[in-house]
């Protein structure tokens, strides 16, 4: 029996490790998104008082970390111990999982371009609500400055915008000292809340966020359309490697 080799279906260890390679780091990945996630909540006192999560109007810029870091986490350790393990379960949940996400990403894509007109009601809608609560958490604020100071924009169509919030707006009631004005990321010179009234064409930015990532858009359409496409195809053939990698398992224990 020793001098016979075997000559049945095997596994390919190439796609066995490269499965098990490319899911590694993005396990790691996973771990290290949720970690700055909790973290983030932990220094806002959000884990010792998990009712908080509702208190913001806004939106929460750590959840971003925490739905990413939980989906690359769950992706990963499928692909990672199924690809290690032979598992097939996890190799056939892994696909499946990522044929969903690539099933939703692509509903969006046509539902963005059908809907152009609602998701901009829909984006104009949320940037004003998260003006509202802009105070309210420190994380949204860094997020709402660095969207404003990266698109040089202010509100979602204009300045005006931001008297929705209680500290800017330009109501006689408002005893707030930054009454009428706009916070420094609105600001073209000086880092310091500014007021609106006077020659804003030089103080502040007077384009709103929607129009200017309009534009950001259309400028870098070519680039953006690359990205999304290679994320698709690698997409596709990662769900192509764990169906292969599956079909050796499976042929490989039937010839048992």
């Amino acid at each position: 029996m020793s001098g016979k080799h075997y000559k049945g279906p095997e596994v390919s260890c190439c796609i066995k490790y490269f499965i098990f390679g490319f899911n590694v780091i993005f396990w790691f990945l996973g771990i290290t998104f949720l970690g700055i996630g909790l973290w983030a909540w932990n220094e806002k006192g959000v884990l010792s008082n998990i009712s908080s999560i509702t208190d913001l109007g806004g939106f929460d810029p750590v959840w971003l970390f925490l739905v990413v870091g939980g989906v690359m986490f769950i992706l990963g350790f499928a692909g990672c111990i199924g690809a290690l393990r032979e598992n097939t379960f996890l190799l056939k949940f892994f696909s499946v999982f990522l044929g969903i996400i690539f099933f939703l990403e692509l509903t969006a894509g046509v539902l963005a371009f059908v809907f152009k007109d609602w998701i901009k009601d829909q984006l104009y809608f949320f940037i004003n609500n998260n003006i509202r609560a802009y105070r309210d958490d420190i994380d949204l604020q860094n997020l709402i400055d660095f969207t404003q100071e990266y698109w040089q924009c202010c509100g979602a169509f204009g300045a005006d915008d931001w008297n929705l919030n209680i500290y800017f707006n330009c109501t006689d009631s408002n005893a707030s000292r930054e009454r009428c004005g706009v916070p420094f990321s609105c600001c073209t010179k000086d880092p310091a809340v500014r007021r609106i009234e006077v020659d804003q064409q030089i103080v502040i930015y007077t384009k709103g966020c929607v129009p200017q990532f309009e534009k950001w858009l259309q400028d870098n359409l070519t680039i953006v359309a690359g990205i999304f496409i290679g994320i698709a195809l690698l997409q596709i053939f990662g769900i192509c490697l764990a169906q292969n990698l599956v079909s050796d398992i499976e042929a490989v224990r039937a010839s048992w």
